[in-house]
């Protein structure tokens, strides 16, 4: 089973390589996140010895042990819809917030982290299709929101997350990949203080790819690492 996650993280890896040289991209700009949603801690532990050290969570409760057991061998980023009142416990095991997506969310994460003496990075969570099924804010209010949350001390904005809709066609993402590319650039533009607009978290097993053409910073993997979800 070791080996097994090994060698798909290996196959993950040159499919990056070639996909980065189909757009002139350095393979080395994009981080390989892996997803390990109800992924047994076991398992979790073969991939980071296979060279993993970028995991993604959707649950703060299944954060906790995991992070324990990995001592620090891997970065831990929330990926999941966080509630407001899980941000006391967010600020103490992750090292990136991916889902923020609303100002009252970021001003509780900031209180907290203020409170436990962290600097957080986040990223704005953007919901490019407009599907209601999605969380995220909508496109023509992420300026807004990240405006409003300059003044936060204990954030540092690092960039945008988006989850484009499901196809059995990966090139259906593109256009929402694009889009949130474009915003990313149309933010970064306006040279906002203390905002930097570095990452961009898109593209997941099936889109990955996609992802990576369009000027994803993390792609975040799941099934291609670990198998279907039991």
């Amino acid at each position: 089973m070791e080996a097994s996650i090994a060698a798909n993280i290996a196959r993950i890896n040159e499919r990056i390589a070639v996909a980065c040289a189909r757009c002139g991209r350095d393979p080395h700009s994009v981080k390989l996140m892996a997803v390990t949603k109800t992924v047994p801690s076991e398992r979790i532990l073969q991939a980071v010895n296979a060279g993993i050290t970028l995991l993604g969570e959707n649950y703060v409760q299944e954060a906790r042990e995991k992070r324990d057991l990995l001592c620090g061998r891997a970065s831990m980023h929330l990926i999941g819809h966080l509630q407001t009142n899980k941000a006391k416990y967010a600020v103490k095991l992750f090292d990136y917030i991916h889902s923020v997506d609303r100002l009252d969310l970021a001003c509780e994460l900031d209180r907290r982290a203020k409170a436990i003496g962290r600097k957080i990075n986040i990223l704005i969570e953007v919901n490019v299709s407009g599907e209601q099924t999605k969380n995220g804010i909508p496109v023509a209010s992420a300026l807004n929101l990240i405006e409003g949350i300059m003044p936060l001390a204990n954030l540092s904005v690092q960039g945008l997350m988006t989850m484009a809709p499901y196809s059995d066609n990966p090139e259906t993402s593109r256009p929402y990949f694009k889009a949130l590319r474009s915003l990313r650039n149309d933010i970064a533009r306006k040279n906002l203080t203390g905002i930097q607009m570095e990452e961009l978290s898109m593209g997941m097993t099936d889109d990955f790819e996609i992802a990576i053409e369009e000027g994803a910073t993390i792609v975040r993997i799941g099934r291609a690492i670990f198998g279907e979800r039991r």
